[in-house]
């Protein structure tokens, strides 16, 4: 007998996923850090009406994510370990970027009915301002991401890095904390780079060289020994993604090698893994053209860019990566 147990544990999962990022918004973990508050104390740093702030605080030791004893909540392991900015680990930088692709995926309906993104974000088209704002909300997920890379890929014959629309280039920021002889670029935008090497300093890179770039269109002036593209082929209209990938293979000496990560990639049955899938629906609210583009064809333009050795693999927070080295 069919029950409606997959439809209720689906929507379960919403309200807890808000609770979460309400908590980051509130920067809840980072206040309690290795301590415990009441929701009086607590409110009282944070402006916020105690019995009202309660109802969150709850909420969160309901999931785990905070401990309650006495009136007294505390971090919970994981929340200690990765909700708190001010430790190594800490995965909640990217809680503006998460409201801004939830609030897409609420417009998906919207965006069939009109056939044109509801949420449409244009890179090409932003102002300074936005360029920057944008920019720093990717910057945190991009230290993250440098140190995943850093772990799965030994550098230390790499030379040279190029980061190619990288937004601020903080990729290379936790790159570098554990191969800090790179020579590091960033290739960008117009409007994207010159927010970069405000940021880049903010994290103590300003050595980054910053190049004013399209990859779409050329090159990088320069050759390097690794090429990064993450969460750039993803989008761009095929055509574009080719050419990205075309281009990238000429920043690269002989021998040189690709990383090409990012979510919004899909098996060549296009029903997995659920993260490239649903961040599909995700592109259709933001980008006219960027798609989750398939397995086969990102082997296909790698190889016709010539590259060889193709690899796919996962990072351990679920990111595709794509490796593959460029004939001698």
């Amino acid at each position: 007998m069919v029950d409606s147990s997959r439809i209720d544990n689906l929507i379960a999962v919403v309200p807890t996923a808000l609770a979460l990022r309400a908590g980051l918004d509130l920067g809840i973990f980072t206040r309690l850090g290795d301590s415990a508050a009441t929701a009086d104390s607590l409110g009282a740093k944070l402006n916020i009406e105690p019995d009202r702030l309660a109802r969150l605080l709850y909420a969160l030791a309901s999931i785990g994510l905070l401990d309650v004893k006495d009136g007294q909540f505390r971090n919970g392991a994981e929340a200690s370990a990765f909700l708190d900015a001010s430790k190594p680990a800490y995965r909640g930088g990217d809680h503006k970027l998460l409201r801004e692709l939830w609030s897409a995926d609420l417009l998906t309906a919207e965006t069939l009915r009109q056939n044109r993104p509801a949420a449409l974000h244009d890179f090409s088209e932003a102002g300074p301002e936005e360029a920057a704002a944008f920019s720093r909300m990717l910057a945190p997920g991009g230290v993250i991401f440098g140190r995943h890379l850093a772990e799965v890929m030994d550098l230390s014959a790499i030379g040279s890095v190029i980061d190619i629309g990288g937004g601020a280039g903080t990729i290379l920021v936790g790159l570098r904390e554990r191969w800090p002889h790179l020579a590091a670029t960033l290739m960008e935008l117009q409007t994207v780079a010159a927010a970069a090497p405000a940021i880049l300093s903010e994290y103590g890179a300003g050595d980054v060289v910053v190049e004013v770039g399209d990859i779409t269109v050329a090159p990088s002036t320069g050759r390097h020994d690794l090429a990064i593209l993450k969460a750039v082929v993803q989008v761009l209209p095929p055509d574009q993604a080719r050419g990205s990938i075309l281009n990238a293979a000429r920043c690269l000496a002989p021998g040189g090698e690709i990383a090409i990560a990012g979510w919004g990639v899909v098996d060549d049955d296009r029903l997995g893994p659920p993260e490239g899938v649903f961040l599909n629906l995700t592109f259709l609210n933001l980008y006219r053209h960027g798609e989750s583009y398939t397995e086969g064809q990102y082997r296909a333009w790698m190889t016709e860019a010539g590259f060889r050795d193709i690899s796919r693999s996962r990072l351990k927070d679920g990111c595709t990566l794509f490796r593959a080295r460029l004939a001698g």
